[in-house]
Protein backbone atom coordinates (compact mmCIF):
# COMPACT_ATOMS: atom_id res chain seq x y z
CA UNK A 1 0.00 0.00 0.00
CA UNK A 2 2.39 2.34 -1.12
CA UNK A 3 2.90 5.85 -1.01
CA UNK A 4 3.83 5.33 -5.07
CA UNK A 5 2.62 1.97 -6.27
CA UNK A 6 -1.28 1.39 -7.74
CA UNK A 7 -3.78 0.20 -5.14
CA UNK A 8 -4.92 -2.96 -7.46
CA UNK A 9 -8.03 -2.50 -9.61
CA UNK A 10 -10.23 -4.78 -11.05
CA UNK A 11 -12.43 -2.91 -13.42
CA UNK A 12 -14.31 -2.75 -16.89
CA UNK A 13 -15.79 0.34 -18.54
CA UNK A 14 -19.31 1.36 -19.06
CA UNK A 15 -18.91 4.98 -20.51
CA UNK A 16 -21.32 7.87 -19.08
CA UNK A 17 -21.76 11.07 -21.68
CA UNK A 18 -21.32 14.34 -19.62
CA UNK A 19 -19.12 14.34 -17.06
CA UNK A 20 -18.05 16.23 -13.76
CA UNK A 21 -20.43 18.97 -14.89
CA UNK A 22 -24.01 19.17 -14.52
CA UNK A 23 -25.91 18.74 -17.66
CA UNK A 24 -26.46 21.89 -18.70
CA UNK A 25 -22.73 22.89 -18.66
CA UNK A 26 -22.10 19.78 -19.91
CA UNK A 27 -24.19 19.92 -22.90
CA UNK A 28 -21.04 22.53 -23.93
CA UNK A 29 -18.95 19.28 -23.88
CA UNK A 30 -17.98 17.33 -27.06
CA UNK A 31 -18.82 13.61 -27.48
CA UNK A 32 -16.43 11.66 -25.04
CA UNK A 33 -12.93 10.73 -27.08
CA UNK A 34 -11.49 7.53 -28.59
CA UNK A 35 -8.56 8.61 -27.03
CA UNK A 36 -6.84 11.27 -25.04
CA UNK A 37 -7.30 14.79 -26.56
CA UNK A 38 -4.36 17.13 -24.79
CA UNK A 39 -6.47 20.04 -25.81
CA UNK A 40 -7.00 23.06 -23.58
CA UNK A 41 -9.49 22.92 -21.01
CA UNK A 42 -10.63 26.05 -22.88
CA UNK A 43 -11.33 24.65 -25.75
CA UNK A 44 -13.04 21.46 -24.39
CA UNK A 45 -15.75 23.63 -23.37
CA UNK A 46 -16.01 26.31 -26.34
CA UNK A 47 -16.26 23.20 -28.49
CA UNK A 48 -20.46 23.83 -28.26
CA UNK A 49 -22.55 20.87 -29.10
CA UNK A 50 -25.44 21.29 -31.81
CA UNK A 51 -27.94 23.44 -30.32
CA UNK A 52 -26.26 25.22 -27.98
CA UNK A 53 -24.97 28.90 -28.59
CA UNK A 54 -21.47 29.68 -28.30
CA UNK A 55 -22.26 32.70 -26.16
CA UNK A 56 -23.49 30.19 -23.97
CA UNK A 57 -20.41 28.29 -23.71
CA UNK A 58 -17.55 31.20 -23.12
CA UNK A 59 -18.49 31.95 -19.29
CA UNK A 60 -17.79 27.99 -18.60
CA UNK A 61 -14.41 27.67 -20.94
CA UNK A 62 -13.23 30.94 -19.63
CA UNK A 63 -13.91 29.47 -16.02
CA UNK A 64 -12.31 26.38 -16.77
CA UNK A 65 -9.06 28.21 -18.10
CA UNK A 66 -8.64 30.44 -15.41
CA UNK A 67 -9.54 27.68 -12.95
CA UNK A 68 -5.93 25.37 -14.28
CA UNK A 69 -3.65 28.38 -13.94
CA UNK A 70 -5.34 29.43 -10.34
CA UNK A 71 -5.17 25.52 -9.16
CA UNK A 72 -1.52 25.16 -10.14
CA UNK A 73 -0.89 28.32 -8.00
CA UNK A 74 -2.50 26.86 -5.15
CA UNK A 75 -0.95 23.61 -5.17
CA UNK A 76 2.11 25.06 -5.07
CA UNK A 77 1.58 27.55 -2.28
CA UNK A 78 -0.34 25.01 -0.16
CA UNK A 79 2.50 21.50 -0.55
CA UNK A 80 -0.15 20.12 -2.84
CA UNK A 81 3.28 18.73 -4.47
CA UNK A 82 5.39 15.51 -5.74
CA UNK A 83 8.92 15.40 -6.68
CA UNK A 84 9.22 15.65 -10.35
CA UNK A 85 10.43 12.60 -12.02
CA UNK A 86 12.81 14.39 -14.34
CA UNK A 87 15.25 15.67 -11.43
CA UNK A 88 17.00 12.70 -9.37
CA UNK A 89 17.43 14.39 -6.80
CA UNK A 90 13.46 15.12 -6.11
CA UNK A 91 13.08 12.00 -4.46
CA UNK A 92 15.82 12.12 -1.91
CA UNK A 93 16.68 15.99 -1.15
CA UNK A 94 13.63 17.66 0.76
CA UNK A 95 12.69 20.90 -1.90
CA UNK A 96 14.26 20.40 -4.65
CA UNK A 97 12.70 19.11 -8.51
CA UNK A 98 8.71 19.84 -7.26
CA UNK A 99 5.58 20.03 -9.39
CA UNK A 100 2.39 19.64 -8.31
CA UNK A 101 0.56 16.39 -7.88
CA UNK A 102 -1.59 15.65 -11.16
CA UNK A 103 -5.40 16.63 -9.79
CA UNK A 104 -8.43 16.53 -11.26
CA UNK A 105 -9.83 19.81 -12.25
CA UNK A 106 -13.32 19.63 -10.74
CA UNK A 107 -14.66 16.91 -8.21
CA UNK A 108 -16.27 13.47 -9.15
CA UNK A 109 -19.64 13.22 -8.16
CA UNK A 110 -20.15 10.86 -6.00
CA UNK A 111 -24.08 9.73 -4.38
CA UNK A 112 -24.60 10.39 -0.67
CA UNK A 113 -26.28 7.31 0.24
CA UNK A 114 -22.96 5.16 -1.19
CA UNK A 115 -20.92 8.02 1.01
CA UNK A 116 -22.52 7.27 3.84
CA UNK A 117 -22.82 3.72 3.30
CA UNK A 118 -18.58 4.01 2.88
CA UNK A 119 -17.80 6.21 6.33
CA UNK A 120 -20.00 3.42 8.16
CA UNK A 121 -17.72 0.37 7.15
CA UNK A 122 -14.62 2.09 8.52
CA UNK A 123 -14.84 1.43 12.52
CA UNK A 124 -16.40 -2.11 11.56
CA UNK A 125 -13.58 -2.83 9.46
CA UNK A 126 -10.90 -1.22 12.00
CA UNK A 127 -12.50 -3.74 14.44
CA UNK A 128 -12.35 -6.94 12.14
CA UNK A 129 -8.17 -5.97 11.51
CA UNK A 130 -8.02 -6.17 15.31
CA UNK A 131 -9.72 -9.19 15.83
CA UNK A 132 -8.26 -10.95 12.92
CA UNK A 133 -4.55 -10.16 14.04
CA UNK A 134 -5.23 -11.88 17.29
CA UNK A 135 -6.01 -15.02 15.97
CA UNK A 136 -2.63 -16.50 14.65
CA UNK A 137 -3.53 -19.88 14.01
CA UNK A 138 -5.96 -18.24 11.06
CA UNK A 139 -3.49 -16.46 9.78
CA UNK A 140 -1.00 -19.21 9.63
CA UNK A 141 -3.26 -21.43 8.36
CA UNK A 142 -5.03 -19.64 5.71
CA UNK A 143 -1.98 -18.10 4.23
CA UNK A 144 -0.18 -21.98 4.51
CA UNK A 145 -0.54 -22.18 0.96
CA UNK A 146 0.12 -19.16 -0.48
CA UNK A 147 3.29 -19.61 1.76
CA UNK A 148 4.92 -22.32 -0.56
CA UNK A 149 4.28 -20.19 -3.71
CA UNK A 150 4.97 -16.41 -2.70
CA UNK A 151 8.24 -16.14 -1.25
CA UNK A 152 7.72 -12.31 -0.07
CA UNK A 153 4.43 -13.68 2.02
CA UNK A 154 6.53 -16.55 3.53
CA UNK A 155 9.08 -14.00 4.92
CA UNK A 156 6.01 -12.24 6.51
CA UNK A 157 5.06 -15.75 7.84
CA UNK A 158 8.41 -16.44 9.49
CA UNK A 159 8.20 -13.38 11.40
CA UNK A 160 4.95 -13.83 13.04
CA UNK A 161 5.67 -16.80 13.64
CA UNK A 162 8.44 -16.51 15.21
CA UNK A 163 6.75 -13.62 17.24
CA UNK A 164 3.68 -16.27 18.13
CA UNK A 165 6.26 -18.45 19.33
CA UNK A 166 7.73 -15.92 22.26
CA UNK A 167 4.37 -15.04 22.71
CA UNK A 168 4.71 -11.76 22.03
CA UNK A 169 1.88 -9.26 23.00
CA UNK A 170 1.15 -5.84 21.52
CA UNK A 171 -0.65 -4.40 24.30
CA UNK A 172 -0.56 -0.71 22.52
CA UNK A 173 -2.43 -1.82 18.70
CA UNK A 174 -2.45 1.32 16.01
CA UNK A 175 -3.92 0.79 12.59
CA UNK A 176 -3.61 3.40 10.21
CA UNK A 177 -6.11 1.86 7.37
CA UNK A 178 -7.82 2.77 4.38
CA UNK A 179 -10.40 0.65 2.41
CA UNK A 180 -11.24 0.97 -1.22
CA UNK A 181 -14.26 0.87 -3.07
CA UNK A 182 -16.09 1.11 -6.44
CA UNK A 183 -19.46 1.79 -7.34
CA UNK A 184 -20.65 -1.01 -9.52
CA UNK A 185 -22.92 -0.49 -12.70
CA UNK A 186 -24.32 -3.66 -12.76
CA UNK A 187 -25.25 -4.26 -9.85
CA UNK A 188 -25.60 -0.41 -8.56
CA UNK A 189 -23.84 -1.33 -5.63
CA UNK A 190 -20.56 -0.03 -3.36
CA UNK A 191 -18.03 -2.72 -3.73
CA UNK A 192 -15.01 -3.46 -1.66
CA UNK A 193 -11.66 -3.93 -4.03
CA UNK A 194 -9.14 -4.22 -1.24
CA UNK A 195 -8.51 -3.05 2.19
CA UNK A 196 -5.41 -1.54 3.06
CA UNK A 197 -3.51 -2.13 6.47
CA UNK A 198 0.26 -1.01 5.61
CA UNK A 199 1.09 2.37 4.69
CA UNK A 200 -2.03 3.58 3.62
CA UNK A 201 -0.78 6.59 1.48
CA UNK A 202 -1.80 10.07 0.70
CA UNK A 203 -3.40 11.48 3.70
CA UNK A 204 -2.00 14.72 3.44
CA UNK A 205 -2.32 15.67 -0.16
CA UNK A 206 -5.41 13.79 -0.72
CA UNK A 207 -7.17 16.08 2.21
CA UNK A 208 -5.79 19.17 0.07
CA UNK A 209 -7.56 18.18 -2.97
CA UNK A 210 -10.72 18.32 -0.99
CA UNK A 211 -9.73 21.84 -0.08
CA UNK A 212 -8.52 22.65 -3.55
CA UNK A 213 -11.69 21.84 -5.17
CA UNK A 214 -13.73 23.58 -2.10
CA UNK A 215 -12.00 26.72 -2.95
CA UNK A 216 -12.03 26.95 -6.76
CA UNK A 217 -15.53 26.18 -6.48
CA UNK A 218 -16.55 29.49 -3.81
CA UNK A 219 -15.46 31.34 -6.60
CA UNK A 220 -16.50 29.31 -9.93
CA UNK A 221 -19.00 27.13 -8.72
CA UNK A 222 -22.17 29.59 -9.84
CA UNK A 223 -21.03 29.45 -13.49
CA UNK A 224 -20.49 25.66 -13.46
CA UNK A 225 -23.59 24.66 -11.40
CA UNK A 226 -21.63 23.16 -8.67
CA UNK A 227 -22.17 23.80 -4.64
CA UNK A 228 -18.87 24.09 -2.56
CA UNK A 229 -20.84 23.31 0.34
CA UNK A 230 -21.32 19.47 -0.70
CA UNK A 231 -17.60 18.61 -0.83
CA UNK A 232 -16.98 16.80 2.55
CA UNK A 233 -14.41 18.01 4.74
CA UNK A 234 -11.53 15.59 4.36
CA UNK A 235 -9.93 15.68 7.72
CA UNK A 236 -7.31 12.48 6.96
CA UNK A 237 -4.25 14.25 7.18
CA UNK A 238 -4.92 15.64 10.82
CA UNK A 239 -6.67 12.70 12.12
CA UNK A 240 -3.49 10.17 11.20
CA UNK A 241 -2.10 12.48 12.96
CA UNK A 242 -3.67 12.59 15.95
CA UNK A 243 -3.92 8.68 16.05
CA UNK A 244 0.24 8.55 15.67
CA UNK A 245 0.23 11.00 18.62
CA UNK A 246 -2.00 9.54 20.52
CA UNK A 247 0.11 6.12 20.16
CA UNK A 248 2.90 7.88 21.11
CA UNK A 249 1.06 9.25 24.39
CA UNK A 250 -0.38 5.54 25.18
CA UNK A 251 3.68 4.62 25.35
CA UNK A 252 4.37 6.97 27.83
CA UNK A 253 7.92 8.35 27.27
CA UNK A 254 8.47 11.98 26.98
CA UNK A 255 11.32 11.44 25.25
CA UNK A 256 10.59 9.16 22.63
CA UNK A 257 10.10 9.75 18.72
CA UNK A 258 8.15 8.46 15.85
CA UNK A 259 9.98 6.57 13.64
CA UNK A 260 8.46 6.87 9.75
CA UNK A 261 9.60 3.96 7.85
CA UNK A 262 10.67 5.15 4.41
CA UNK A 263 11.68 4.14 0.99
CA UNK A 264 15.81 5.62 -0.05
CA UNK A 265 13.80 7.20 -2.78
CA UNK A 266 10.49 8.58 -1.87
CA UNK A 267 8.67 11.66 -4.48
CA UNK A 268 5.53 11.19 -2.65
CA UNK A 269 7.55 12.46 0.71
CA UNK A 270 5.15 15.59 0.99
CA UNK A 271 2.95 13.17 1.96
CA UNK A 272 4.46 12.21 4.74
CA UNK A 273 5.73 15.82 5.78
CA UNK A 274 2.20 16.70 6.33
CA UNK A 275 1.79 13.86 8.54
CA UNK A 276 5.06 14.44 10.43
CA UNK A 277 4.72 18.40 10.49
CA UNK A 278 1.10 17.92 12.17
CA UNK A 279 2.73 15.48 14.79
CA UNK A 280 5.12 18.10 15.86
CA UNK A 281 2.99 21.76 15.99
CA UNK A 282 -0.20 19.55 17.48
CA UNK A 283 1.23 17.37 19.53
CA UNK A 284 5.00 18.42 20.15
CA UNK A 285 5.90 14.67 18.93
CA UNK A 286 9.63 14.43 16.62
CA UNK A 287 9.41 12.12 13.80
CA UNK A 288 13.01 10.70 12.30
CA UNK A 289 12.73 9.20 9.08
CA UNK A 290 14.89 6.06 8.11
CA UNK A 291 14.90 3.42 5.82
CA UNK A 292 14.81 -0.56 6.57
CA UNK A 293 18.82 -0.09 5.68
CA UNK A 294 19.62 2.59 8.48
CA UNK A 295 17.39 0.91 10.84
CA UNK A 296 19.55 -1.98 10.39
CA UNK A 297 22.60 0.01 10.72
CA UNK A 298 22.02 2.33 13.02
CA UNK A 299 19.00 0.56 15.63
CA UNK A 300 18.85 -1.89 18.35
CA UNK A 301 16.79 -3.51 20.67
CA UNK A 302 17.90 -2.88 24.25
CA UNK A 303 17.21 -6.05 27.13
CA UNK A 304 13.97 -4.58 28.17
CA UNK A 305 12.62 -4.18 24.94
CA UNK A 306 12.63 -0.50 24.01
CA UNK A 307 14.04 0.16 20.53
CA UNK A 308 16.86 2.67 19.73
CA UNK A 309 17.92 3.93 16.58
CA UNK A 310 20.68 6.15 16.45
CA UNK A 311 20.26 7.05 20.35
CA UNK A 312 16.56 7.69 20.57
CA UNK A 313 14.28 5.64 22.35
CA UNK A 314 10.89 5.34 19.27
CA UNK A 315 7.33 4.76 20.58
CA UNK A 316 5.70 3.98 17.29
CA UNK A 317 7.47 2.62 13.82
CA UNK A 318 5.25 3.82 11.54
CA UNK A 319 5.67 1.90 8.33
CA UNK A 320 5.38 4.27 4.56
CA UNK A 321 7.82 1.42 3.09
CA UNK A 322 8.12 -2.37 3.82
CA UNK A 323 4.58 -3.33 2.04
CA UNK A 324 6.50 -4.81 -1.10
CA UNK A 325 8.93 -7.49 -2.03
CA UNK A 326 11.22 -4.58 -3.72
CA UNK A 327 11.70 -2.80 -0.24
CA UNK A 328 13.62 -5.74 1.10
CA UNK A 329 16.84 -6.31 -1.57
CA UNK A 330 18.77 -7.68 1.02
CA UNK A 331 18.84 -9.86 4.08
CA UNK A 332 19.70 -6.13 5.86
CA UNK A 333 15.91 -4.53 5.52
CA UNK A 334 14.70 -8.25 7.28
CA UNK A 335 16.89 -7.95 10.02
CA UNK A 336 15.34 -4.56 10.00
CA UNK A 337 11.89 -5.59 10.27
CA UNK A 338 12.39 -8.63 12.65
CA UNK A 339 14.04 -6.09 14.99
CA UNK A 340 11.38 -3.87 15.08
CA UNK A 341 8.54 -6.94 15.87
CA UNK A 342 10.78 -7.99 18.62
CA UNK A 343 10.67 -4.65 20.37
CA UNK A 344 8.54 -2.96 22.84
CA UNK A 345 7.47 -0.19 20.33
CA UNK A 346 3.83 0.37 18.74
CA UNK A 347 4.25 -0.57 15.29
CA UNK A 348 1.62 0.48 12.42
CA UNK A 349 0.99 -2.39 11.45
CA UNK A 350 2.10 -4.96 13.50
CA UNK A 351 3.56 -7.87 11.43
CA UNK A 352 -0.39 -9.72 12.26
CA UNK A 353 -2.16 -6.42 10.94
CA UNK A 354 0.36 -6.46 7.85
CA UNK A 355 -0.97 -10.08 7.10
CA UNK A 356 -4.80 -9.25 7.82
CA UNK A 357 -4.67 -6.65 4.64
CA UNK A 358 -3.21 -9.35 2.22
CA UNK A 359 -5.65 -10.62 -1.06
CA UNK A 360 -5.94 -13.95 0.90
CA UNK A 361 -7.38 -13.08 4.08
CA UNK A 362 -9.34 -10.64 2.65
CA UNK A 363 -10.88 -14.24 -0.03
CA UNK A 364 -10.58 -15.62 3.47
CA UNK A 365 -13.00 -13.43 5.14
CA UNK A 366 -15.68 -13.05 2.36
CA UNK A 367 -16.35 -16.84 2.47
CA UNK A 368 -19.55 -18.35 4.45
CA UNK A 369 -19.59 -18.03 8.39
CA UNK A 370 -15.93 -16.59 8.63
CA UNK A 371 -16.91 -13.20 9.66
CA UNK A 372 -19.26 -14.81 12.40
CA UNK A 373 -15.62 -16.18 13.66
CA UNK A 374 -14.34 -12.43 14.61
CA UNK A 375 -17.35 -10.44 15.33
CA UNK A 376 -20.56 -10.40 17.37
CA UNK A 377 -22.69 -8.00 15.83
CA UNK A 378 -24.87 -9.52 12.91
CA UNK A 379 -25.66 -5.63 11.51
CA UNK A 380 -22.23 -5.08 11.48
CA UNK A 381 -21.58 -8.16 9.66
CA UNK A 382 -24.59 -7.87 7.18
CA UNK A 383 -23.43 -4.28 6.66
CA UNK A 384 -20.03 -5.97 5.47
CA UNK A 385 -20.86 -8.55 3.31
CA UNK A 386 -22.54 -6.32 1.02
CA UNK A 387 -19.88 -4.89 0.61
CA UNK A 388 -17.67 -7.85 -0.57
CA UNK A 389 -17.32 -8.25 -4.54
CA UNK A 390 -17.33 -12.17 -5.38
CA UNK A 391 -13.72 -13.75 -4.17
CA UNK A 392 -13.06 -16.88 -4.95
CA UNK A 393 -9.33 -19.14 -4.71
CA UNK A 394 -8.68 -21.80 -7.61
CA UNK A 395 -9.34 -24.54 -5.87
CA UNK A 396 -13.39 -23.95 -6.48
CA UNK A 397 -13.34 -25.26 -10.16
CA UNK A 398 -16.95 -24.12 -11.26
CA UNK A 399 -15.88 -20.35 -10.79
CA UNK A 400 -12.41 -21.16 -12.71
CA UNK A 401 -14.11 -23.04 -15.49
CA UNK A 402 -16.67 -19.81 -15.66
CA UNK A 403 -13.81 -17.29 -16.01
CA UNK A 404 -12.37 -19.18 -19.00
CA UNK A 405 -15.64 -19.05 -20.77
CA UNK A 406 -16.22 -15.00 -19.80
CA UNK A 407 -12.73 -13.91 -18.90
CA UNK A 408 -13.68 -10.23 -18.98
CA UNK A 409 -16.20 -10.73 -15.86
CA UNK A 410 -13.13 -11.33 -13.72
CA UNK A 411 -9.65 -9.93 -12.47
CA UNK A 412 -7.12 -12.55 -11.72
CA UNK A 413 -5.05 -11.34 -8.73
CA UNK A 414 -1.40 -12.13 -7.56
CA UNK A 415 -1.29 -12.83 -3.84
CA UNK A 416 2.01 -10.08 -4.32
CA UNK A 417 1.46 -6.91 -2.75
CA UNK A 418 1.82 -3.23 -5.03
CA UNK A 419 0.90 -2.39 -8.16
CA UNK A 420 0.82 -3.53 -12.02
CA UNK A 421 0.03 -7.42 -11.20
CA UNK A 422 -3.36 -8.29 -11.82
CA UNK A 423 -4.42 -9.91 -15.23
CA UNK A 424 -7.53 -9.95 -17.30
CA UNK A 425 -9.23 -10.71 -20.45
CA UNK A 426 -7.13 -12.78 -22.54
CA UNK A 427 -4.49 -13.11 -20.44
CA UNK A 428 -6.37 -14.16 -17.79
CA UNK A 429 -7.75 -16.72 -19.51
CA UNK A 430 -4.50 -18.36 -20.53
CA UNK A 431 -3.25 -18.02 -17.22
CA UNK A 432 -5.83 -20.13 -15.99
CA UNK A 433 -5.78 -22.54 -18.46
CA UNK A 434 -1.54 -23.05 -18.04
CA UNK A 435 -1.98 -23.36 -13.97
CA UNK A 436 -5.17 -25.58 -14.74
CA UNK A 437 -2.13 -28.02 -16.39
CA UNK A 438 0.28 -27.71 -14.10
CA UNK A 439 -1.95 -28.11 -10.90
CA UNK A 440 0.09 -28.26 -7.53
CA UNK A 441 0.78 -25.39 -5.69
CA UNK A 442 0.75 -22.83 -7.89
CA UNK A 443 -3.11 -22.14 -7.53
CA UNK A 444 -2.40 -20.91 -4.34
CA UNK A 445 -0.44 -17.66 -5.92
CA UNK A 446 -3.64 -16.30 -7.21
CA UNK A 447 -7.09 -15.26 -6.36
CA UNK A 448 -10.05 -14.92 -8.34
CA UNK A 449 -12.29 -11.52 -7.92
CA UNK A 450 -15.27 -10.28 -9.56
CA UNK A 451 -14.25 -7.84 -12.31
CA UNK A 452 -16.14 -4.40 -11.42
CA UNK A 453 -17.80 -2.46 -13.86
CA UNK A 454 -17.59 1.69 -12.88
CA UNK A 455 -19.28 3.94 -15.16
CA UNK A 456 -16.61 6.31 -16.94
CA UNK A 457 -17.55 10.09 -17.46
CA UNK A 458 -15.44 13.00 -19.20
CA UNK A 459 -12.89 14.36 -16.97
CA UNK A 460 -10.94 17.43 -17.18
CA UNK A 461 -7.37 16.38 -15.60
CA UNK A 462 -4.72 18.68 -14.76
CA UNK A 463 -1.08 17.40 -15.08
CA UNK A 464 2.42 19.26 -15.72
CA UNK A 465 0.05 22.50 -15.59
CA UNK A 466 -1.43 20.93 -18.24
CA UNK A 467 -4.94 20.55 -18.91
CA UNK A 468 -6.61 17.48 -20.84
CA UNK A 469 -9.87 15.45 -20.75
CA UNK A 470 -10.02 11.81 -20.69
CA UNK A 471 -12.72 9.53 -19.87
CA UNK A 472 -11.55 8.47 -16.46
CA UNK A 473 -13.11 5.85 -13.32
CA UNK A 474 -12.82 6.92 -9.85
CA UNK A 475 -12.45 5.37 -6.67
CA UNK A 476 -12.84 5.64 -3.18
CA UNK A 477 -11.05 5.08 0.16
CA UNK A 478 -12.28 5.59 3.04
CA UNK A 479 -9.37 6.06 6.19
CA UNK A 480 -9.86 4.76 9.59
CA UNK A 481 -7.88 5.07 12.36
CA UNK A 482 -7.94 2.69 15.46
CA UNK A 483 -5.89 2.46 18.56
CA UNK A 484 -5.90 -0.14 21.56
CA UNK A 485 -4.42 -0.48 24.70
CA UNK A 486 -5.01 -3.80 26.48
CA UNK A 487 -8.60 -3.79 26.93
CA UNK A 488 -9.20 -0.24 26.09
CA UNK A 489 -10.40 1.63 22.86
CA UNK A 490 -8.12 4.21 22.69
CA UNK A 491 -9.83 5.73 19.30
CA UNK A 492 -12.24 3.58 16.25
CA UNK A 493 -12.80 6.47 14.19
CA UNK A 494 -13.26 6.83 10.16
CA UNK A 495 -11.00 9.62 9.25
CA UNK A 496 -11.27 11.32 5.64
CA UNK A 497 -10.80 9.95 2.51
CA UNK A 498 -8.81 9.60 -0.71
CA UNK A 499 -10.87 9.87 -4.17
CA UNK A 500 -8.47 8.85 -6.92
CA UNK A 501 -9.48 9.26 -10.72
CA UNK A 502 -7.83 7.10 -13.31
CA UNK A 503 -7.79 7.11 -17.40
CA UNK A 504 -10.67 4.33 -17.75
CA UNK A 505 -8.23 2.86 -20.72
CA UNK A 506 -5.55 1.62 -17.93
CA UNK A 507 -6.27 -1.68 -15.88
CA UNK A 508 -3.50 -0.79 -13.01
CA UNK A 509 -4.45 2.74 -11.90
CA UNK A 510 -1.77 4.68 -8.85
CA UNK A 511 -1.54 8.46 -8.67
CA UNK A 512 2.41 8.47 -8.06
CA UNK A 513 2.92 5.47 -10.41
CA UNK A 514 1.58 7.48 -13.15
CA UNK A 515 -1.26 6.55 -14.51
CA UNK A 516 -4.16 8.54 -12.40
CA UNK A 517 -4.65 11.61 -10.51
CA UNK A 518 -5.59 12.91 -7.03
CA UNK A 519 -9.52 14.06 -6.40
CA UNK A 520 -11.98 14.59 -4.43
CA UNK A 521 -16.07 14.21 -3.97
CA UNK A 522 -18.77 15.96 -4.47
CA UNK A 523 -22.41 14.64 -3.17
CA UNK A 524 -25.32 13.95 -4.79
CA UNK A 525 -28.73 12.90 -4.71
CA UNK A 526 -28.42 10.04 -7.42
Amino acid sequence: MSSCVSHHHQVGVRPRPGGRLPAAVASFLPPAPRRRRRVACAAMSAEAAPGVEPAEAEPVAAALAEMVEEAAVWCAVHGLVVGDRADPRSGMVPGVGLVHAPFSLLPARFPTSFWKQACELAPIFNELVDRVSLDGEFLQAALSRTKQVDAFTARLLDIHEKMMAINKKEDIRLGLHRSDYMLDSETNSLLQIELNTISSSFPGLGSLVSELHRTLLKQYGKVLGLDSKMIPRNWAATQFAEALGRAWAEYNNDSAVVLMVVQPEERNMYDQYWLVNHLKESYGVTTIRKTLAQVEAEGEVLTDGTLVIDGRTVAVVYYRAGYAPTDYPSEAEWRARLMMEQSSAVKCPSISYHLVGTKKIQQELAKPNVLERFLDNKEDIAKLRKSFAGLWSLDNEEIVKAAIEKPDLFVLKPQREGGGNNIYGHDLRDMLIKLQKEQGESLAAYILMQRIFPKASLTPLVRGGDCFEDLTISELGIYGAYLRNKDKVVLNNQCGYLMRTKVSSSNEGGVAAGFAVLDSVILTDE
